[in-house]
C-alpha cells in the first residue's frame, strides 16, 4: 500500500492546526442549553439548535467554560437575570473553537450576554401571561378573600429550608400571643423539579381542602438565582385555579415571576409572609374588641335610656294618679252635698212633717184604714195618732 498512513494522534493534530488557522477568532453564538453542569469549578454545557417549526434538533455541540472565567461570568449572569444557567434556557455565548487530540472538539466560552437571555425569558413570560389571560384564570386568585380568622395554614416549602424555620418561629413567637396551625407539605424549591413537586403538594392540600384557610408557598436559605421552576405555564395554571388564597414568599427581589402575578398576594420573604398573617389576625382581634366595646356602649345607652323612660313614665303615672284622686274627691264632695240636701232632718226644720205607718212613709191616705196607728215626725218630736173613720186624730 503506497498511500501515506497517519496515526490518530497525528491526524487529530492536523485537524487542530487547521481549526486554529481557519477559525482563529471568537464568535457570538445563539443556542439553547440541553444540559448544564459544574465539575471542579468548570462549567460543561451541551448546546442545541432546534427547527422552529418541528422543534427537532438540527445542530449540536459541546461547550466548556473554564474555572477562572466561570468564576466571573456565573455571578454576573445570575445577578442580571435572577436565574442560573439550566436546561431549556436560551443563551448568547462568546466562544472560540478548540480541538484537542485526546478530547476532541468543543467550543470554549469566554463571555455570556445576560440581556439576550432576559429577552428570551421575557418573551416566554409574556407568552405564559397571555395564555393565562386567554383562559380567563389570570385574576382568579385575587377574587378570593383571605378569611378574617386565618389560622390554619398549609405551607409548601423545603422541610430543611431556613426560610421555613423562620416562618414557623415568627408565627409562634408573635407579640400578641395569637395561635396558628401551620402544616408543612414538603416540596423541592430549586431546580428543574420545582414544577412537579409544588403541583404534587397542591394536590395533597386539595385532598384536605376543608382543613385549611390559606396556602403559603415559601423558600429561603438556598440560591436566590434559580427561579425558573416558578415561571412555568402548568404550575401557574394550578395556582391560579386553586380554591384557597395563596401567598407567595419565594425570596425573589427582582421582577415578579408569573407565580407571584397569579397568586392572591406576593411578599418578598417567608418572614414577610408570617408578618402579614400575624398582622391580619391581630387586625381581626382588634375588630372583635372594637365590636365588643361598641356593643357594651350601646347596651349601656339602651339601659340608660330605658331607665330615663321608666322615670318619665313613673312621673306621668304619679301625675295621672294625683289628677284622678282630685277628680274623684270632687265627685265625692258633689255626692256628699247632694246627700246632705236630701237629709229628712233639714225638711223637718223647714216645717215639714213625715207620717209613718209601720215604719214606712205614708204617701197616700188610701194606704190607711180605720184603726191604723200612725206616727208623725216633726222638728221637735213625734206624734202618734189613730185613724178613725178615715180621719186622723191625736192619741
Amino acid at each position: 500500500m503506497s498511500e501515506k498512513r497517519y496515526t490518530l494522534q497525528l491526524l487529530n493534530a492536523l485537524v487542530r492546526e487547521a481549526i486554529e488557522i481557519e477559525l482563529p477568532d471568537e464568535y457570538w453564538v445563539e443556542a439553547e442549553l440541553s444540559e448544564c453542569r459544574e465539575s471542579r469549578g468548570h462549567c460543561y454545557m451541551e448546546l442545541v439548535e432546534k427547527d422552529e417549526t418541528s422543534n427537532t434538533p438540527i445542530a449540536r455541540a459541546s461547550a466548556k467554560c473554564w474555572k477562572q472565567t466561570w468564576a466571573m461570568l456565573q455571578p454576573y449572569f445570575e445577578r442580571t437575570t435572577g436565574q442560573s444557567l439550566h436546561a431549556g434556557m436560551k443563551v448568547l455565548l462568546k466562544v472560540y473553537a478548540q480541538f484537542h487530540e485526546a478530547f476532541g472538539f468543543s467550543w470554549i466560552v469566554t463571555d455570556i450576554d445576560p440581556t439576550f437571555t432576559l429577552g428570551d425569558m421575557a418573551q416566554r413570560r409574556q407568552a405564559i401571561i397571555r395564555k393565562l389571560k386567554e383562559e380567563g384564570v389570570f385574576d382568579l386568585q385575587r377574587e378570593l378573600t383571605i378569611p378574617r380568622f386565618c389560622q390554619r395554614i398549609a405551607v409548601i416549602s423545603a422541610e430543611t429550608a431556613a426560610g421555613y424555620g423562620d416562618f414557623c418561629r415568627q408565627l409562634t413567637e408573635n407579640e400578641y400571643g395569637l395561635q396558628f396551625e401551620p402544616t408543612l407539605f414538603p416540596a423541592i424549591m430549586q431546580g428543574e423539579q420545582v414544577e412537579q413537586s409544588v403541583i404534587a403538594a397542591l394536590n395533597s392540600i386539595h385532598e384536605r381542602i376543608n382543613d385549611f384557610d390559606i396556602v403559603v408557598i415559601i423558600r429561603g436559605g438556598g440560591s436566590t438565582s434559580d427561579m425558573s421552576g416558578f415561571d412555568t405555564l402548568t404550575l401557574t395554571e394550578n395556582v391560579a385555579n386553586f380554591p384557597l388564597p395563596i401567598i407567595t414568599g419565594i425570596g425573589h427581589d427582582r421582577d415578579e415571576c408569573v407565580l407571584d402575578m397569579v397568586s392572591n398576594m406576593r411578599v418578598k420573604t417567608p418572614t414577610a409572609a408570617a408578618a402579614f398573617l400575624i398582622s391580619h389576625l391581630a387586625d381581626t382581634l382588634q375588630h372583635v374588641n372594637d365590636l365588643q366595646q361598641r356593643i357594651a356602649y350601646l347596651f349601656s345607652m339602651v339601659r340608660t335610656n330605658m331607665e330615663h323612660q321608666l322615670e318619665q313614665r313613673y312621673e306621668r303615672l304619679l301625675h295621672a294618679i294625683g289628677q284622678r284622686l282630685i277628680n274623684e274627691r270632687h265627685h265625692l264632695e258633689l255626692a256628699e252635698q247632694k246627700v246632705i240636701s236630701f237629709d229628712p232632718s233639714l225638711l223637718l226644720k223647714r216645717g215639714y212633717s213625715i207620717t209613718l205607718h209601720n215604719g214606712k212613709v205614708v204617701r197616700d191616705p188610701q194606704q190607711l184604714k180605720e184603726g191604723d196607728e200612725i206616727e208623725t215626725r216633726v222638728e221637735k218630736g213625734n206624734i202618734k195618732s189613730k185613724v178613725i173613720y178615715g180621719r186622723e186624730y191625736e192619741v
